[in-house]
């Protein structure tokens, strides 16, 4: 087993890696921007680098800083996380040349799959269903009408790096797509370095589903039930849900059959998700690789009982994967709504501020991922995520309605989060029927304040101005005389 792992990251997904790295009785290792001195992954890890700086430019996305960190530190390991450089072929490989283990996928098939083009090819000839579309970039706009003209409007544009809805545009009409293709490439540049951008057919209702896999480095790959993942703002996923209600049995196995197929054809190893859109007919398309953890991973966890970071860390130190496929057992419904400092009343915007007031929910089948704490502050410099709330049931509706409690009871003062729209998810008509897509945004939030939710957030708002007044009242004598004397 490895002994020690530096976390190459920050927030919730750094505690996350530590509470397994303690269970397993691995030494855990974080680091820290000046920004995070006081976080709770730098307070709960066994030990702690500061790598100054207050914006990841200066933090958390440079190479050499992290990997003077794991000298300092003789970390054995570096976990990525997820963001920042956790799909990064240059980091993979220059923690590999440093001596050191990295916890994911081999650089080359980062850079191979990270390539949305080469992985399309990939996928292409192994029988994996694809849109209509280019397997190789775009090299002018003339290609690009000539290309929708074949393939039929709307189409899609899309970033070959990268990822997270960066370099995306639709297109609706041939007079659309030049300025379409110059922003998309001016936005892929700025996001990755890389202006390619490719082109495939737009599917009007789709539903976004992924698989999880595992891969060990004897060659096995294990898949899991499907993620569905169609609750979106920006071509983020908001919500995520296992199993979709959207998928049989019989689908669900050929989902899963054709990711682990690309993934051993992409020579893949530790945890990755392959990412599908399926169509109103039940026809699937692959879409990408993510070589990496993905934010919504507790939803399998939930799902099946398994700690896929555990298996991330056996697997990087070599060892086979404790099961096979057919022994894969999973049982109920998990829900995920990822809480972020966002105003969801003014087009999700991002949102910055102090927790002034937490209150998060506990109870059985709940799980709280979170950053927070009193003084936790929101910044415009990292993700807007801030926590994950997950919950489990025997089945959806029990899910649903464990979820419309927790969130109930998930009270935050200092800034607006992402709970009024996760509750508004929750009692909607669609979501509850399980016929949903990725545009529930656009067809069914109106983007008004809900009375209720309004008059919880005075309460929330009361309570925290009468903390802060508590926290401001003078000191009896009796209590702490020191102070009075000047003795401090």
């Amino acid at each position: 087993m490895i002994q020690s792992v530096l976390i190459a990251n920050r927030g919730e997904i750094a505690r996350r890696i530590i509470r397994t790295c303690k269970r397993l009785g691995i030494r855990s290792i974080a680091i820290y921007s000046d920004a995070d001195r006081l976080s709770l992954h730098v307070r709960e890890a066994d030990d702690a680098i500061g790598i100054g700086g207050y914006t990841p430019l200066e933090s958390y996305l440079v190479i050499d800083k992290i990997l003077e960190a794991a000298e300092q530190s003789r970390a054995e390991a570096i976990h990525p996380g997820y963001g920042f450089l956790a799909e990064n072929p240059a980091f993979a490989q220059a923690v590999i040349d440093s001596g050191r283990i990295f916890i994911g996928p081999k650089p080359e098939t980062i850079r191979l799959l990270g390539d949305k083009t080469a992985a399309r090819q990939l996928a292409q000839q192994h029988n994996i269903p694809l849109l209509p579309g280019t397997t190789e970039a775009l090299t002018s706009v003339e290609q690009a009408l000539a290309v929708a003209q074949e393939i039929g409007y709307p189409v899609l544009l899309k970033a070959a790096a990268g990822g997270g809805g960066k370099g995306m545009r639709v297109v609706y009409s041939e007079k659309e797509l030049p300025s379409a293709f110059t922003a998309a490439q001016s936005e892929a540049f700025s996001a990755f370095g890389d202006r390619r951008v490719f082109i495939e057919k737009f599917l009007e209702r789709p539903r976004h589903i992924e698989i999880q896999i595992i891969a060990d480095t004897q060659g096995n790959v294990l898949y899991f039930p499907e993620r569905e993942c169609s609750i979106q703002r920006r071509h983020q996923k908001v919500v995520e849900e296992s199993p979709s209600a959207a998928v049989t049995p019989e689908l669900r196995e050929a989902i899963g059959q054709a990711a682990a197929r690309l993934a051993k054809a992409a020579e893949y190893q530790n945890a990755g998700t392959v990412e599908f859109l399926m169509d109103e007919q039940g026809q699937f398309y692959f879409m990408e690789v993510n070589t990496r953890l993905q934010v919504e991973h507790p939803v399998t966890e939930m799902l099946t009982g398994l700690d896929l970071v555990e298996l991330q860390i056996r697997i990087a130190a070599g060892e086979p994967l404790p099961l096979s496929q057919d022994q894969i057992q999973w049982k109920g419904h998990a829900i995920e709504c990822r809480i972020c400092a966002e105003d969801v009343y003014n087009n999700f915007f991002p949102e910055s501020g102090i927790v002034r007031f937490l209150q998060e929910p506990e109870g059985d089948h709940i799980r709280v991922d979170s950053a927070l704490f009193v003084g936790y502050e929101a910044s415009v410099h990292f993700d807007s995520m801030v926590a994950k709330l997950i919950v489990w049931g025997a089945d959806r509706s029990e899910a649903i309605h464990r979820m419309q409690e927790a969130l109930a009871r998930y009270h935050l003062a200092g800034f607006n989060t992402t709970i009024p729209f996760c509750q508004f998810v929750m009692r909607s008509t669609p979501f509850q029927q399980g016929r949903y897509s990725t545009h529930f945004v656009e067809e069914q939030w109106d983007g008004k304040p809900d009375p209720e939710a309004c008059e919880v957030a005075a309460m929330i708002a009361a309570a925290a101005f009468v903390h802060k007044q508590q926290e401001r009242a003078p000191v009896f004598a009796k209590e702490h005389p020191w102070k009075l004397s000047g003795s401090l």
